[in-house]
């Protein structure tokens, strides 16, 4: 990666490399130094990886290599007429390494990890020099697919996917002549019913595909607008494949039975679909060129030369010990063993009551607690949850109370907003609005909840939800994941729980009755609250 006059040369003529000691000494030196910053957030990857959504993950970074080597190969040095500037790059590092530091301080790796590859961008920066190191950024930029989406976002795309998956695989079956009706993600086939869970939202397809079909831009021979068709069409692609799939599965259960939906045959049918996507994708290239007026064929419109490439690996050894790469390695060595010797604080959880502590009676309410199913507690992932019926002992009138606390909401952990998970039980949102709840008494005060109103065919119910944020109750969950980043700066703390009220509107009953009657259990029970979920 020497960028010294003799890398001046033809593309695909490589001059020889002359081993420079002192540079590759000081790059080491570099790369070793970042490790520690790093740490959780290389160990938060590993074990990312071993989830099927990103299970493409290791790839990535050879991936990337790769195509770092095809350019170093295929674009020239870019001389300028003064000495290469690489001051834009040694600052991008120092970014990029405070960026990690503040994913260590707030126990966030996902951070650190945005970071991490900042900081890879600034070494390519600091090494080539401005002209030369903002023409390789694009190897960079594909790192970004080896990250997982953070909890929130990836809790909504499977949601929404789930959604379309349910939504299109019904129409596949239908297409096929077998009778079914959809409920939420739940698929009816009479005898049969298929529930597609997040596994089978398609996420485990699309991370790759759009990866593949990045790669597939690159590597393209042609106009950059064929590039862009074919990297926005990997979406669309990967999700009605699995859509296609979801339906091929209910036509099988329906003939065949239902012992065909899940073990090897639901397995190797989702090989089948991400090679079909990849087909396609091809497919879609072959058809690209056709447009043009002197079409390739494939072997030549997709470029997978690998000549020359381990020439252009060593040329590492040949990397120049430069000012700017002198500077960005005493500045990461310094933030590095400053970062060792300064110990993180401590970050004690603070003291509660477990829910199952919660009292079953309060005021003229009697409640029963009634346990999640596994599938649904695994889904949930909170710490510790209460889940209770009450039933006036006046009226009998029941309302459900639900709470799910979290230690911590970091590392992909988190509170799942009822937008996510109550559509893919079939529910509707009839209507949701914030609503203004004044409880002077108690610790609470005045605030604000979310109010809405749930449909599933002529059942209605009325919901109150909100999420407990240290002290705080917000009603935006983008919001409380950026109160949860402040909190872990300032007080150290990121635990929370979302809080929910559930009643069913009788068929003749006025909505103002259900709210009345919400509100009734609510000042009985917030009180006892703030043991169990602390402010």
């Amino acid at each position: 990666m020497s960028v010294s006059q003799s890398d001046i040369s033809p593309p695909n003529v490589l001059p020889s490399v002359q081993m420079n000691p002192a540079g590759l000494g000081w790059f080491i030196l570099l790369v070793i130094s970042a490790i520690p910053i790093y740490w959780i957030g290389m160990v938060f990857l590993g074990q990312t990886w071993m989830t099927p959504e990103y299970s493409h993950g290791p790839l990535i970074p050879v991936i990337s290599l790769y195509l770092f080597l095809r350019e170093l190969r295929d674009k020239p040095f870019v001389a300028e007429h003064k000495r290469p500037v690489r001051w834009p790059g040694v600052v991008v590092i120092a970014l990029g390494l405070l960026i990690g530091i503040l994913g260590n301080f707030t126990q966030i790796p996902d951070i650190t990890t945005y970071g991490m590859i900042i900081w890879t961008a600034g070494v390519v920066l600091t090494v080539f020099g401005w002209a030369q190191g903002r023409m390789h950024q694009l190897p960079v930029l594909h790192l970004v697919f080896m990250l997982a989406l953070p909890g929130i976002i990836y809790w909504k795309m499977s949601t929404f996917l789930q959604m379309v998956s349910s939504k299109v695989g019904v129409w596949f079956v239908d297409l096929a002549g077998v009778p079914v009706f959809l409920n939420g993600n739940i698929i009816d086939l009479g005898v049969y019913q298929l529930h597609v869970a997040e596994a089978c939202s398609g996420l485990r397809y699309l991370f790759p595909i759009l990866s593949f079909s990045y790669l597939t831009a690159i590597l393209y021979r042609g106009p950059m607008w064929h590039k862009v068709v074919l990297f926005v069409a990997a979406a669309p692609i990967s999700v009605l494949m699995n859509a296609f799939r979801i339906g091929m599965i209910g036509v099988i259960v329906n003939s065949y039975g239902i012992e065909h939906a899940d073990g090897f045959l639901h397995y190797f049918e989702g090989w089948v679909i991400f090679l079909l996507c990849i087909a396609l994708l091809f497919l879609m290239a072959i058809g690209l060129q056709r447009l043009t007026r002197n079409p390739r064929p494939l072997s030549e419109a997709i470029d997978l030369d690998f000549e020359g490439l381990p020439a252009q690996a060593r040329r590492v050894l040949g990397i120049q010990a430069t000012t700017g790469l002198i500077t960005a390695t005493v500045i990461t060595l310094i933030l590095s063993v400053t970062f060792l010797l300064v110990p993180l604080p401590e970050r004690p959880l603070p003291e509660r009551d477990n829910f199952a502590l919660f009292p079953r009676q309060v005021g003229d309410w009697r409640g029963t607690h009634t346990p999640l199913t596994a599938n649904v507690a695994q889904a949930l992932g909170a710490d510790d949850y209460i889940n209770v019926g009450y039933r006036s002992a006046e009226t009998g009138a029941g309302i459900n109370f639900f709470s799910a606390y979290y230690n911590e909401q970091i590392s992909g952990s988190g509170i799942h907003s009822p937008e996510v998970c109550l559509p893919g039980s079939g529910w509707e949102m009839f209507l949701i609005e914030q609503q203004n709840i004044s409880m002077p008494e108690t610790v609470y005060g005045d605030f604000v909840v979310n109010r809405a109103i749930i449909q599933k065919g002529t059942s209605k119910q009325l919901v109150y939800y909100w999420f407990e944020q240290r002290g705080t109750r917000m009603t935006n969950d983008y919001l409380a994941k950026l109160a949860v980043l402040y909190d872990s700066i300032v007080k150290g703390r990121s635990d929370g729980a979302l809080v929910r009220y559930v009643t069913p509107i009788g068929r003749n009953e006025a909505v103002e009755e259900a709210d009345a009657r919400i509100l009734e259990l609510m000042t009985e029970t917030l009180p006892r609250l703030p043991r169990f979920v602390p402010e």
